[in-house]
């Protein structure tokens, strides 16, 4: 195919937009209960382990679904892929909101939109390399992203006011109904490719799913980006779990953790509106990624230790924006090295490292938090593996694709 025929259409904004709203709500459906913690297990008459396992329960079944939910993204199409993650949303956030009283159904429910959301997350880079020119794809994928920080973010700080407003039963009906209307939204206006490719023939993927697996964990690069995946979202997950018993050692409150872990994702929402872009604009991966994990080391200093409040805030949010606006970066420079092996098997590879990792992190964070409750031990830890981190990234080498 000719450069000169190569068009980007406008409708590709449409499908994406499409794609973020679906992606936003598997989020907030996951997160839920995690800012109503005690007044769920009060509703529901059981523990806070049985309501923290509404939330654990998507990462273990995240380890399930990676490899199906990728076989079907990268042989069928995001399309199909995300529209089966988007119907179970849309009809297991119903159920959890029509039974919102019966904790097993409730539990049912978040396993049915936990076995959804594969699906649509495996799929971020696949949509970006459908409709979107190579030098376009770090924002697109960006975009997506930003979708999965505010889907957190809004659910954080919107479903304590509508508890107080409507009560639990409200307000899983209110955000069964909005998840109705996204997987609607999503099966309407999405196209699973534009009429030409946005891009010259070597920058599609080719090899099929099962070989590209066997091609990935024999590139060095890949496995390294494996590892600092691995990592970052495993320390990620850590840190926002145990966010309020970080900092309640330093007679920080619970709102005031609460105010600390939305400053986390607002400097992740604006850092995913700024790397992305300027990554595509110098047609460089490597440098972000350098960038982000040496950038955000003096945040976690600061969340681990600061005693006064405007440092325990700006360090959050430091930390929040280098280290959440690299994973657009990475995801679509691990689609980019990891080519010709499908997008969606080297997307859902990356998000399965991550999932065991936060198991990991999370378990990890408690059981060596000392007798006194502190979990500085633990953070210190993840700052040593967060330069680890940089180290490995050190030696990885730039994307060919991005740098032609």
């Amino acid at each position: 195919m000719e450069e000169a025929s190569i068009k980007a259409y406008r409708y590709r904004w449409v499908v994406l937009f499409a794609f973020m709203f679906i992606a936003g709500m598997t989020q907030l459906l996951w997160i839920t209960f995690a800012p109503i913690t005690g007044e769920a297990a009060e509703f529901y008459g059981v523990s806070d382990l049985m309501i923290g396992i509404l939330s654990m329960s998507f990462m273990v079944v995240y380890l399930v679904m990676a490899i199906p939910s990728a076989w079907v993204i990268d042989t069928y199409g995001f399309r199909i892929a995300v529209g089966i993650g988007a119907v179970l949303t849309g009809i297991f956030a119903i159920t959890r909101g029509i039974f919102a009283s019966d904790y097993m159904i409730v539990l049912a429910s978040q396993v049915g939109i936990a076995i959804g959301q594969p699906f649509v997350l495996g799929s971020i880079t696949k949509v970006a390399a459908r409709w979107f020119p190579i030098d376009q794809r770090a924002t697109a994928t960006g975009f997506g992203s930003l979708a999965l920080y505010l889907g957190i973010l809004v659910a954080m700080v919107l479903t304590p006011y509508l508890t107080i407003e409507y009560g639990i039963k409200g307000t899983l009906t209110i955000y069964g109904v909005i998840s109705a209307i996204s997987a609607i939204t999503f099966v309407v206006l999405a196209r699973e490719a534009p009429p030409t490719p946005p891009c010259p023939s070597g920058y599609e993927e080719r090899t099929l799913m099962f070989g590209g697996l066997k091609q990935l964990f024999k590139r060095r690069d890949f496995i390294l980006l494996m590892i600092i995946f691995f990592i970052g979202l495993g320390t990620f997950n850590g840190v926002s779990t145990w966010i309020e018993n970080i900092v309640s050692t330093r007679s920080f409150s619970i709102s005031q953790a609460g105010m600390l872990g939305g400053l986390m994702l607002a400097g992740g929402i604006i850092g995913a509106l700024v790397f992305p872009p300027l990554s595509d604009k110098y047609h460089k991966r490597k440098p972000f990624i350098l960038a982000a994990l040496i950038g955000l080391i003096p945040g976690l200093i600061g969340v681990t230790f600061a005693k006064s409040y405007w440092l325990l805030l700006l360090s959050g949010f430091v930390f929040g924006f280098f280290l959440l606006s690299s994973g657009p970066v990475v995801l679509q420079y691990g689609a980019e090295i990891a080519n010709p092996v499908p997008e969606g098997t080297s997307t859902s590879l990356l998000w399965f490292t991550g999932q065991v990792s936060g198991i990991v992190f999370i378990f990890g964070m408690n059981v060596f938090r000392t007798s006194g409750g502190s979990m500085a031990p633990s953070l210190l830890v993840l700052i040593g593996l967060m330069l680890v981190s940089f180290i490995l990234a050190l030696r990885l080498r730039e994307s060919s694709l991005i740098a032609r």
